[in-house]
């Protein structure tokens, strides 16, 4: 998921460059299939974690665990959202969806504005917050591994609780 997402933001901040630079159009090209794809990794992982969700370990108390629990929140609430709404957008311009040459569904050809205004308004601005969360998941992610030395890193990469080192 870290490679589709890295393959998102990279798309879109090219797009935003300059979406006439060939590099920026093969990347755009791809980022309706790329997010499809995400939307699904992503409910798929969400129900992963709910099953698990007696297996995860707890967040700590105090502030560090608010801002965490509120940061996961606010990281699955968006990524569901930003690919949802950029579907609701394509479903209501009457065109069809088709990932990876595969159709998600026909086109209708009728133009719902309804369906459109929230993708219009709020997709590319959700988009560069998902961005702000990612990277600041990622410090974060960095300074449980290296500067307070939890194996909050390698749990993310490998699932399972590092072994703890002793220090003596």
């Amino acid at each position: 998921m870290a490679a589709l997402f890295a393959w998102q933001f990279l798309s879109a901040i090219l797009h935003a460059v300059d979406r006439e630079m060939p590099v920026a159009r093969f990347f755009w090209s791809w980022h309706m299939s790329v997010g499809f794809l995400l939307l699904a990794a992503v409910v798929l992982r969400g129900v992963w974690a709910l099953v698990n969700l007696g297996n995860r370990p707890a967040h700590p108390t105090g502030f560090l665990g608010a801002a965490a629990r509120l940061g996961h929140l606010a990281l699955y609430l968006l990524m569901i959202a930003v690919p949802l709404l950029a579907v609701l957008r394509t479903y209501g311009s009457g065109r069809g969806l088709s990932v990876f040459g595969i159709e998600v569904f026909a086109g209708g050809g009728e133009r719902i504005p309804a369906l459109m205004a929230p993708a219009n308004a709020a997709h590319g601005l959700l988009g560069w917050a998902l961005l702000a969360l990612v990277l600041g998941h990622t410090a974060m992610a960095l300074a449980h591994a290296y500067l307070w030395r939890e194996g909050t890193l390698a749990r993310m990469w490998r699932g399972r609780p590092a072994p703890i080192a002793r220090i003596e």
